[in-house]
């Protein structure tokens, strides 16, 4: 059935631009929107593409101190008048809040460009929240490690983060994120984990394996959130089905119990088997399977509010811009056969673009499917041992049965 859908998009997003080493590279969100279009999602009756504004410093301010927003604008300025090589003691500052590092090095318009991210997905929420459309997506969003003084993991301001306390600001009073990045979401679970409006659920790789290093299950909200905070640590080398079998596990049971007014999700592509800088072994199959699985429950226990964004994903030609188009169209409630070949236009955009081959169908043609967990608990299988952890550690706490 087809959905309203509010796509906050302009080509300036693309100006979050660490540098050309770095695996953050922009052209993967310009691929995916140029194959989205290829395939005519965005001209979709019910998907309006609307420019966002940037946020202010009031609304960044809602997760993050004055003083690192401060700092970050000064840096992108420093950048830009080519005086990084400046006094020690301010090289000293910038590194205290996360910048200059490898992860996160400064560049020109650093502010400007990561300010804009941000106000894409409050864009996206406030239209949602409004009823402008059922649901708000920002591809180019997902910043989900930034903390609210420093920058962490290549992102400089947590843009999920800020969408939910503007939600939570404007009459929201339950609202459910799931993270299905590779990584923690550790910056979005930091701002809500003494906080029980906000139930926040990643899967991810096991910390002993992948930066952060956070998201083990014994992490369950503060003392006022207990079970709040949900984490399912999946072990190096998980495929579709135990992957799989982990979410439905999971997450359809909390949501459930909590019933959100608003689902906000973010869709790291870095779980993907040919992803550089993870060990999870995914293919787009199984990641095309929970982005429809996660929309179903924005309707099933949240009215249909959902707020999406993308996230990480470094296989930038083969990955994400076929993921991400997937999640597009299921948004809008069109998806895309799985065995659908790319639009030969944009294969040849792709290799104008990056000189690199581009995929010739839309997935792996892998079946993606799994075993229900209910059904039967093997306490030698890792997974089932990840699994099981997550639910011993909250379920009780939300009246649910282990």
């Amino acid at each position: 059935m087809p959905c309203t859908v509010h796509v906050a998009w302009d080509d300036q997003l693309t100006r979050y631009d660490f540098g050309p080493a770095h695996p953050l590279a922009p052209v993967r969100v310009e691929l995916t929107i140029e194959l989205a279009r290829a395939f005519g999602v965005l001209d979709l009756p019910d998907v309006r593409v609307v420019a966002p504004e940037p946020a202010s410093d009031a609304e960044l301010e809602l997760v993050h101190d004055p003083r690192y927003v401060a700092a970050v604008r000064e840096a992108g300025r420093r950048a830009e008048a080519g005086s990084l090589a400046a006094t020690s003691d301010w090289l000293a500052s910038t590194l205290a809040f996360g910048l200059g590092t490898p992860d996160d090095p400064i560049f020109a318009g650093m502010h400007e460009a990561s300010a804009l991210v941000a106000g894409a997905t409050l864009a996206a929420a406030r239209a949602m929240w409004s009823s402008g459309a059922e649901h708000g997506a920002n591809i180019a969003g997902g910043l989900h490690h930034a903390m609210r003084g420093r920058a962490s993991g290549f992102c400089v301001y947590n843009d999920p983060a800020i969408a939910i306390c503007w939600l939570l600001a404007n009459g929201a009073e339950r609202i459910a994120y799931v993270d299905i990045d590779v990584h923690h979401g550790d910056g979005v679970q930091a701002a809500f984990y003494d906080d029980p409006r906000v139930l926040t659920i990643s899967l991810h790789e096991h910390p002993a394996t992948l930066f952060p290093g956070t998201g083990r299950a014994s992490e369950t909200g503060g003392p006022d959130a207990a079970g709040f905070a949900v984490n399912v640590a999946l072990p190096a080398g998980t495929r579709d089905a135990g992957w799989l079998r982990a979410f439905d596990a999971v997450v359809p049971p909390l949501l459930r119990q909590f019933r959100p007014q608003v689902l906000v999700s973010q869709h790291g592509c870095d779980t993907h088997w040919m992803d550089p800088l993870a060990n999870l072994s995914l293919t787009i199959d199984a990641q095309r399977v929970a982005h429809a699985a996660i929309h179903k429950l924005a309707h099933e226990v949240a009215g249909g509010r959902w707020l999406l964004t993308g996230g990480g994903g470094y296989e930038l030609v083969q990955v994400v811009p076929r993921t991400w188009t997937h999640l597009l169209a299921e948004a809008a409630g069109q998806p895309i056969d799985p065995a659908a070949p790319t639009p030969p236009s944009w294969r040849d955009y792709v290799s104008r673009r990056t000189s690199a081959a581009a995929p010739e169908l839309m997935t792996e043609q892998a079946p993606a499917t799994f075993p229900r967990f209910d059904a039967g608990y093997d306490p030698a299988e890792p997974v089932d041992q990840a699994i099981k952890a997550t639910r011993d550690a909250v379920f009780p706490l939300h009246g649910l049965m282990p």
